[in-house]
């Protein structure tokens, strides 16, 4: 066939591309391009509320690393400091757990009622278990409070999925980025919050030497942080829409007038019942997102964890000797690392590359950042002044420079979290069934985040106690998972949607 021949793909003719257009040919050309470039404008307002609201979680869940370990010891529940990151751990674990258990169940309820009052009574209700934890004085006080706020976050899933309904293809290289950079955001502003207003009355005695605080040592930061989850409950409340189809489509025949941005149009077909959880995994695509990303929120939280205990351990057992101040920096500059990455390059990675491309990327980037790890204790050991205990200049700066480059190569590879929602948005079966499919996804993430750190800071722990591989057994098996991480991702481009 000529090569100014093509076939028609909608008739069985053959079309001459040479043949000069008709007017009504030529006009449909140009509709068709500008509709191709033209970019659907973002709800702002709605965007920003959404982006408070995502906001609280990442700070209620980490404002507490920097000072977990030694809340743990101020509790005298054990004389042996190797089993610190047991109770740690255990802490951790359960504010994933009790997420898992209720994340589903929130996407399916919102699926019925409404994204709107299932984030408002999540946000709300994790402001008042925030609040709770600083009261906390026995370890299970702490977990009932990390439980508590582990089941109102389990609207993480409705969250994105409110996302997944306020954007289209046109616009989310745009809106991504921009929501992605809130968990990196509350990831510095959290550990900040910890390191910073913990045990107050020895940090700042002529502002805080009150006996609540002498009382509750960790009770300011927790207060900080429900006062965020707080702001985005309200800021929620007067600006974020009812985004689900049916309901959205529902206000719209009642007040034609409050029709805004979105593709719901009012001669849409009713929504069909959202699919079960089962009819979900038949899914292959669903099914292969779900496993991968199991195994992304592994990996990320068993870093994210062992990297808290790397930098507690002492230098002589292999690891940093830092104090909660200058884990909260740590972490800290994870999460600016992370900002910038989310802020500057993922909108032209996604405009460049195949998302699928890109998350495999993403995936064969951490077992790299484990096998780095132990390079920082022998940066510090030979920089350790036996006398003082402290480093010298020279020392110091190449360990931070070690630490921003870990903790950036960390921050790159969680890009694949943004993908993962932007997979789950195209692949969804149904606008109907984006809840329960979010939920999901982000089910299998939480069931990773409940067993990783009790995993990992077994290992740890194990690895130090018995001195295994010169206490970096935990290195080994991390960066094998990680390895093992990096297969399993590989599925998804052959995986179609059902």
């Amino acid at each position: 066939m000529p090569p100014h021949f093509r076939r028609n793909p909608s008739e069985d003719t053959l079309c001459d591309e040479g043949a000069p257009l008709l007017a009504h040919d030529y006009d449909d050309l140009v509709l068709q391009k500008q509709a191709f470039h033209r970019q659907t404008p973002l709800p702002k307002a709605q965007l920003a509320a959404l982006c408070s609201v995502r906001l609280a979680e990442p700070i209620a869940f980490t404002q507490i690393f920097p000072y977990i370990n030694e809340f743990i010891t101020r509790l005298n529940l054990t004389s042996d400091p190797s089993k610190i990151g047991y109770y740690s751990g255990l802490v951790e674990s359960s504010f994933a757990l009790a997420q898992l258990c209720s994340i589903y169940h929130w996407a399916k309820i919102s699926d019925s009622v409404g994204r709107r009052p299932v984030i408002l009574a999540g946000t709300l209700g994790l402001a008042i278990a925030t609040t709770l934890l600083g009261f906390s004085s026995t370890l299970q006080h702490i977990i009932l409070s990390r439980i508590f706020a582990g089941l109102c976050s389990g609207t993480v899933a409705v969250i994105h999925s409110v996302l997944g309904e306020l954007t289209d293809s046109t616009n989310q290289h745009v809106a991504f980025p921009i929501y992605g950079l809130f968990w990196p955001l509350g990831s510095i502003i959290g550990p900040l919050i910890g390191g910073s207003f913990s045990n107050p009355v020895a940090r700042y005695p002529g502002y805080f030497d009150y006996p609540l605080f002498q009382q509750f040592q960790y009770l300011l930061p927790c207060l900080v942080a429900a006062a965020v989850a707080l702001c985005g409950a309200v800021l929620g409340y007067y600006y974020l829409e009812e985004t689900l189809p049916s309901k959205k489509l529902q206000s719209i025949v009642k007040d034609p007038s409050s029709m805004g941005y979105g593709t719901i149009q009012r001669d849409q077909p009713p929504a069909s019942p959202p699919p079960t959880m089962r009819e979900l995994l038949s899914i292959p695509i669903v099914r292969a997102l779900s496993v991968s990303g199991f195994a992304l929120s592994f990996i990320s939280t068993a870093f994210d964890v062992v990297f808290v205990l790397f930098c507690y351990t002492p230098i002589s057992s292999g690891g940093l000797s830092f104090s909660a101040s200058q884990i909260g920096y740590s972490l800290a500059t994870a999460g600016a690392l992370s900002a910038a990455i989310q802020l500057f390059l993922m909108p032209t990675m996604l405009r460049t590359f195949h998302v699928v491309k890109l998350y495999n990327v993403c995936m064969a980037i951490w077992p790299m950042t484990f096998i780095a790890l132990p390079f920082l204790n022998l940066i510090a050991y030979a920089g350790l002044d036996p006398i003082t205990g402290h480093l010298d200049a020279h020392a110091t700066a190449l360990l931070w420079i070690g630490i921003s480059f870990v903790l950036g190569c960390s921050r790159a590879a969680c890009l694949a979290f943004s993908v993962s929602m932007i997979l789950v948005k195209e692949n969804a079966p149904s606008p109907s069934a984006l809840g329960s499919s979010n939920g999901l996804v982000q089910f299998a993430m939480c069931s990773a985040r409940a067993i990783s750190p009790a995993f990992v800071s077994s290992a740890f722990a194990l690895s130090i106690k018995y001195n295994i591989l010169g206490g970096y057994m935990w290195v080994l098996v991390m960066a094998a998972i990680s390895v093992l991480g990096c297969s399993i991702t590989q599925g998804i481009p052959r995986t179609q949607k059902a």
